[in-house]
């Protein structure tokens, strides 16, 4: 099987599973707050993660809820800056401190930061703005998709995208 030949996970996918996807993210997150401990920047490393991948996951299916290419998105990686300003685009409305945070959040590399970079965990974003950011990500764009669901224009663009 050739490269050509294989899909890429998740290049199927549905808006709604990509947003399910994201509610079980945003879920196991909430659970692993519980587990940080104060005075411990480590032990929020895992909220961290699972926050910042439920976030992009989030506005990856309203990127697909509205028509964007699957194959697009991909190519944007994990750019949570890039990814909101086409959200914002496609009729996501953010409050200005939230659309910043998800600015900052790509220029000071928290993704990699949290995977790979135990030595800069104090200098990453507070716990609290980062669950603020989360919750409004989650219930807007959920909203959102809930108010317009995909026309037979939007359903017939994805797919070509995909073709």
């Amino acid at each position: 099987m050739t490269n050509e030949e294989r899909k890429y996970p998740g290049e199927l996918a549905s808006p709604r599973q990509v947003h399910e996807l994201a509610e079980e993210y945003r879920k196991a997150a909430s659970l692993l707050l519980q587990l940080g401990r104060p005075g411990k920047p480590l032990t929020r490393a895992p909220f961290r993660l699972s926050a910042i991948h439920a976030i992009e996951l989030y506005l990856t299916a309203l990127l697909l809820h509205r028509g964007h290419n699957p194959n697009q998105i991909r190519k944007m990686q994990h750019d949570l800056s890039k990814r909101t300003e086409q959200a914002l685009e496609a009729g996501l409305r953010l409050r200005a401190k939230t659309a910043k945070h998800l600015q900052s959040l790509s220029q000071n590399r928290e993704y990699l930061v949290t995977r790979y970079g135990p030595e800069l965990a104090a200098t990453a974003s507070q716990i609290n703005r980062l669950t603020a950011t989360l919750e409004e990500v989650a219930v807007k764009v959920t909203v959102l998709m809930a108010l317009s669901p995909q026309t037979p224009q939007q359903v017939a663009t994805a797919a070509a995208g995909k073709a």
